[in-house]
């Protein structure tokens, strides 16, 4: 397995809708063993294939539930249903969210509080999660990878104006940036 670099906020595979996946081959078992690593290593919750320069509809995730239950697993080519989203402003203590592509930045975001993504596994067999809190904020952050979206297009203002400011000042936001983890110790 290999640690993968990790894309940073304006590289085109960041912004583009990915591809489904359609060949289920040792290049996409390795592609996810080695997303498992990567997010593993950044550390992450979730990693989304775009994050690493690979347009594939594919997302890998490791989250214990408040219970301390282990929840990892690859969903490929998965579809989302949400719950209710309540209007108004995120509250920034709870709602707060990072991600590895505008590494070492939080901002509140409001999200919906229940998700059902469904998809298929590496063997193709179905997968279906129903998830509230944060495990649903997960599964909405990495499908809005999988279709071109940061988190830091969907903020309100002052935080989408917090967050350019610091995308700029970082240098960020044009194409071929990307961070190295065990290396650039960057994390989001």
């Amino acid at each position: 397995m290999t640690i993968l670099s990790i894309r940073i906020t304006g590289d085109p595979v960041l912004h583009t809708a990915a591809t489904p996946v359609v060949d289920f081959d040792d290049d996409l078992a390795t592609l996810v063993a080695d997303m498992y690593e990567t997010m593993d290593a950044a550390p992450g919750v979730g990693l989304a294939a775009p994050q690493v320069g690979v347009s594939k509809r594919v997302f890998v995730y490791d989250y214990d539930d408040e219970d301390g239950t282990p929840r990892r697993g690859v969903v490929i080519n998965p579809t989302l249903e949400l719950g209710e989203l309540i209007e108004g402003l995120p509250d920034e203590d709870t709602e707060s969210e990072g991600c590895l592509s505008v590494p070492g930045e939080r901002f509140p975001l409001r999200r919906a509080d229940y998700a059902k993504v469904s998809g298929v596994d590496l063997d193709q067999n179905p997968v279906v999660i129903e998830a509230t809190g944060w495990f649903a904020r997960i599964f909405q952050h990495e499908f809005d990878h999988l279709n071109g979206t940061l988190y830091s297009d969907r903020l309100a203002e002052p935080w989408l104006s917090e967050a350019e400011i610091a995308i700029s000042e970082n240098g960020w936001g044009h194409p071929g940036l990307s961070w190295l983890p065990g290396r650039d110790n960057l994390e989001g």
